[in-house]
């Protein structure tokens, strides 16, 4: 990974990055839910949804995708990290740039189960601030809310709601 390169997302990137976060959500089933979205799906909402309403980042090693990282106003949105690629620091390098782009903090929802983004994000200096039961996400899985910097929910309870 010593030729990282880290751009934003383009037209042309959206199947491929699509495919990245596909395979990367379906690495490990005890982490992540299952997409309750089809991989075509999945391909419209990069070209439809993301990449015109959001600001999302690619990482490119020689030339492939090996991750997404997309901000969502002041939610960390998506973060993958292709699965043959963990631990080499890609998706740290990604959080310090969302860091950058948002000083004045962030949040995101992780899975209960996905206590591998759990460590990720507190290693990181994300806090948890509330806990749910999954009703309001797609997959209906329970969720934590997790916090970094002076984010307007870092004041709120850890309380479940």
């Amino acid at each position: 990974m010593d030729d990282l390169l880290i751009r934003p997302l383009e037209p042309y990137d959206t199947d491929e990055a699509a495919r990245l976060w596909w395979r990367s959500r379906h690495a490990d089933p005890a982490q992540l839910p299952a997409a309750i979205h089809s991989p075509d799906q999945v391909a419209s909402w990069f070209a439809d949804v993301l990449l015109p309403d959001a600001q999302t980042w690619i990482a490119l090693d020689d030339g492939r995708i090996v991750a997404v990282l997309t901000l969502d106003g002041d939610d960390l949105d998506q973060l993958y990290v292709d699965p043959d690629a963990h631990g080499l620091g890609i998706g740290s390098t990604l959080v310090d740039l969302a860091k950058d782009l948002r000083p004045g903090g962030l949040a995101l929802w992780t899975f209960q189960s996905n206590t591998r983004a759990q460590s990720f994000y507190q290693a990181h200096g994300f806090t948890e601030v509330r806990r749910t039961d999954g009703a309001a996400n797609e997959e209906r899985a329970p969720d934590i809310r997790m916090v970094w910097g002076s984010h307007p929910e870092a004041d709120r309870s850890h309380s479940p709601t």
